[in-house]
């Protein structure tokens, strides 16, 4: 079985910037998580234990910090904490719920006619435990300039592909200078016109945003989309707010795209907030999810009829601007449900 990261392998050394030290030191224990937290460790049961060993707990301390201590029901706690549901074998729930892991080119996923995916990294800041990718073979899509090489001849040999999407992992766990080699790369394609970065990066460890890293944003001819991925409004806080501004003044266009779960964000109270908080800090709210049905994640499952009764909701008591696109994927395709009956 293939895991996205399995040790905290990260070093740093003085001179490099803070979000590496952070990288450094994210909580990968249960009973830590739960001792910073205040919690019983009751909660961490051996079957739980065994799952950290095949999909850890990975968590930075940012994120740590804007959970509620002695609660164990709490938003942002319940998308880390190992639970003991993901052992269960639910038909229709499979390890590879997209279609993804027969990919011909190593880190390449071409959906669609016009845009290709690059699976820039394998690692992640953080494990949410719903990851549709968490059983992807990273192994056989190392994130290296050989295989990126490879990526760049069969973009430049489509010329229909004129946005490419930088996803994982997290594509923000590639240092300064490797994005700054592989923007230089793609500009030389001239038929891509958009580079669009799939991170939760700038959420869960802020500081990732350096100025190095907008100062390689700003001066690329490509158009930059980042679409931060939050689901609760807790997440938002002022360091979020200080790294979106940053992106915001270099002319980043912001998307967020946020998976509906149950028990964290399925009702209609924190749906309103999560989405007129992101408005209000200049995140366009664009896509809501259904969860993809990776083996491990039913427990979050929120079923279709209240998935569309919620936007309906939300319709009726928002701006429609704030309203996002109700998203289910089928391997190939995105389904648009909000205007089913």
């Amino acid at each position: 079985m293939a895991n996205i990261i399995t040790v905290n392998h990260y070093s740093y050394e003085k001179k490099e910037v803070e979000w590496l030290k952070q990288l450094a030191n994210v909580i990968t224990e249960p009973k830590k998580l739960l001792k910073i937290l205040e919690i019983e460790d009751k909660y961490i049961t051996k079957k739980s234990a065994k799952l950290n060993n095949i999909f850890p707990l990975r968590v930075p301390q940012s994120f740590i910090n804007r959970m509620e201590k002695n609660k164990i029901k709490d938003p942002l706690l319940l998308q880390v904490l190992i639970q003991h549901q993901e052992f269960l074998k639910i038909s229709g729930y499979t390890k590879d719920p997209l279609n993804e892991q027969q990919n011909k080119i190593p880190c390449l996923l071409h959906r669609y006619r016009n845009r290709i995916i690059l699976l820039l990294k394998g690692g992640c800041a953080i494990h949410c435990r719903y990851c549709f990718r968490r059983y992807f073979p990273y192994q056989n899509n190392q994130g290296n300039k050989n295989n990126w090489k490879k990526a760049l001849n069969y973009i430049s040999s489509n010329n229909e592909i004129n946005e490419i999407i930088f996803s994982g992992g997290d594509p923000l766990i590639a240092k300064d200078h490797e994005l700054e080699w592989i923007i230089s790369q793609l500009e030389n394609i001239s038929n891509l016109k958009k580079l669009r970065i799939h991170s939760r990066f700038p959420v869960v460890i802020p500081s990732r945003v350096t100025n190095k890293l907008c100062q390689i944003l700003k001066k690329t001819r490509l158009k930059i989309i980042l679409v931060t991925h939050i689901n609760h409004s807790q997440e938002i806080n002022e360091e979020l707010f200080d790294a979106i501004s940053k992106l915001k003044r270099i002319g980043v266009t912001l998307f967020n795209q946020s998976v509906l779960l149950k028990g964290i964000n399925d009702d209609l109270e924190s749906l309103m907030k999560l989405n007129n908080t992101l408005f209000d800090i200049g995140i366009f709210p664009y896509y809501l999810h259904m969860l993809d049905k990776v083996q491990g994640t039913s427990h979050f499952y929120v079923t279709k009829y209240k998935a569309i009764k919620l936007l309906k909701q939300l319709s009726s008591r928002v701006s429609g601007y704030i309203v996002p696109k109700l998203i289910e994927n089928s391997q190939n395709i995105k389904i648009t449900l909000n205007n089913r009956n």
